[in-house]
């Protein structure tokens, strides 16, 4: 029997540990997993009743392996759920699947709904040209983005940063109105210092106008341009939120032999040439030590590196350096919301139908906001007579934001909510409840220009594997999470030493879905 230990009870983590199990009988499992949630940022939080998505999850995915994973543990739902049926709404239902109204193990089929708050306006995600865009754009600013899209086509800047990546691809204009505060608010720093991979990788996520720079290519060139964007109408959803993946995937891995270690927090990694040996972790205020054959590690890069033993000063500056954005989310209770329900899509109580919005509106600080009633109908305790939303802000840790008390990081998300016309007063409330998510974001800027460096010396450690976003300090999607985790096993079970495929997930320019 062969011991493999697993740092981390993320999606990667708990995929890792599922797929040994379930695929041999000679593997000893052992996660751990520092706080006490399972499923990382991919964690639901209930409160009251009441349940938040941390970050919005869409489930979806062109891996096959993934989707029929995705089915094994949450079929998809045979039978309408809850605003479904009080809707009389239509919805994609799988012969034989579950009924939501009568058991949890279930994956709704939910409709793609994103828009960006700009400027007081809602504006579709991607733009959409529409007359309802040409209106909230004006006369004056839609001539100024066509001449500007056709400067940027004419005259490519040579791509050194993330702001040369979008204005050769958008325009200058489109840069400043839907991507220069966004992108600055989100990470801390300007896009003019950050590196134009960031793009590259997640440009079918964060083209929000594509569609519009389609347009004038085609008005203004005679033919069609490329769209860098790949766009779902539908997608799955947990019933009780994502969280419930990673429960139900956990219990499963429990009753397959594996132990899952909560509270356990591991603070060195022990490494003997170009082996890794084993681990120490601390749970209850009491240093353990472990030992084992394979290591797969989701836990941030700089924390894995800096817990290495024997590791030379270069690669230790690189890990030490590699940066991330945190962020906070405040849950909060209306009764209703003031925004007006416009489109087609009929909901419960006539909200508004987005999933969730991006608030590009320099007035506020707030990044986005979700509409949890929206994801699931299960979200919500009380989903005829209320308006769970959870309003998010990107921050670093121990910055004056995290800083703050919950209530007054509440107080300052609620009169936000006041000035974009959200709600009428502060008084509304009925009550909130605030989280907060280290290390959410991993960064391209600072020593991340190295990272190639420091993924060639970590793949010469033949017995360790780095899975999932924060293993290898890459903007992984959940699917891409999962895929370097099947890649690990496969590795792992046919002793290969090179692991490099660990490494390629993600790394090509065709991208899944956007930001999740």
């Amino acid at each position: 029997m062969k011991d493999v230990l697993i740092i981390g009870a993320g999606p990667a983590g708990l995929t890792a540990a599922y797929e040994l199990l379930s695929r041999s009988k000679d593997y000893n499992v052992t996660i751990f997993e520092e706080t006490n949630q399972l499923g990382g940022i991919s964690r639901t939080v209930e409160y009251k009743g009441n349940r938040m998505d941390m970050g919005g999850h869409r489930f979806f995915s062109k891996v096959p392996e993934v989707n029929d994973w995705w089915d094994k543990m949450l079929p998809r739902q045979g039978a309408p759920s809850k605003d479904d049926i009080l809707l009389d709404r239509k919805v994609t239902l799988n012969d034989g699947g579950p009924d939501p109204e009568k058991g949890d193990r279930v994956m709704l089929r939910r409709n793609r709904v994103s828009r960006i708050f700009y400027n007081q306006k809602f504006f579709d995600y991607p733009i959409s040209l529409k007359p309802e865009t040409f209106i909230n754009f004006g006369l004056g600013t839609t001539i100024v983005v066509g001449f500007s899209y056709i400067k940027a086509c004419l005259f490519k800047r040579k791509e050194k940063s993330l702001e040369d990546f979008y204005i050769n691809r958008f325009g200058k204009k489109l840069y400043s109105m839907f991507f220069e505060h966004y992108t600055e608010n989100l990470w801390g720093r300007h896009p003019s210092q950050i590196d134009p991979s960031w793009g590259a990788q997640r440009v079918k996520g964060l083209s929000i106008l594509a569609l519009l720079a389609n347009a004038f290519g085609k008005i203004f060139s005679g033919k069609r341009r490329k769209v860098e964007t790949s766009l779902i109408e539908e997608f799955s959803y947990p019933k009780l939120g994502p969280g419930q993946l990673w429960e139900v995937t956990a219990s499963e891995i429990e009753k397959l032999g594996g132990r899952i270690l909560m509270g356990s927090k591991v603070v060195s990694l022990h490494k003997d040439g170009s082996r890794m040996t084993g681990l120490s972790y601390v749970q209850d205020g009491v240093e353990h030590d472990a030992s084992g054959d394979y290591i797969i590690s989701s836990m941030p890069l700089k924390d894995l590196v800096g817990g290495m033993n024997d590791v030379g000063g270069d690669m230790a500056a690189i890990a030490a350096g590699l940066p991330y954005r945190d962020y906070m989310t405040v849950g909060v209770l209306v009764p209703r919301l003031k925004l007006k329900n416009k489109t087609k899509l009929k909901t419960v109580s006539d909200i508004v139908p987005d999933d969730w919005v991006y608030v590009h509106d320099r007035s506020v600080d707030m990044g986005r906001f979700q509409i949890y009633n929206n994801w699931s109908p299960y979200l919500v305790k009380d989903l005829e007579h209320t308006v769970w939303i959870g309003l998010e802000y990107f921050c670093n840790e121990g910055d004056a934001m995290w800083s703050m008390t919950d209530e007054d990081f509440a107080r300052k998300g609620i009169r936000e909510m006041v000035t974009m016309g959200l709600i009428d007063k502060a008084e509304d409330v009925i009550d909130f409840h605030v989280e907060r998510v280290k290390k959410a974001y991993p960064a391209y800027f600072d020593t991340y220009s190295r990272i190639d460096e420091l993924v060639s010396y970590l793949n010469k450690i033949e017995n360790l594997f780095c899975v999932g976003r924060n293993g290898q300090h890459r903007y992984n999607n959940i699917d891409h999470s999962m895929c370097t985790s099947f890649e690990a096993v496969k590795d792992i079970m046919g002793a290969v030493a090179d692991h490099s495929n660990v490494w390629q997930v993600n790394t090509e320019k065709e991208y899944h879905e956007e930001k999740k």
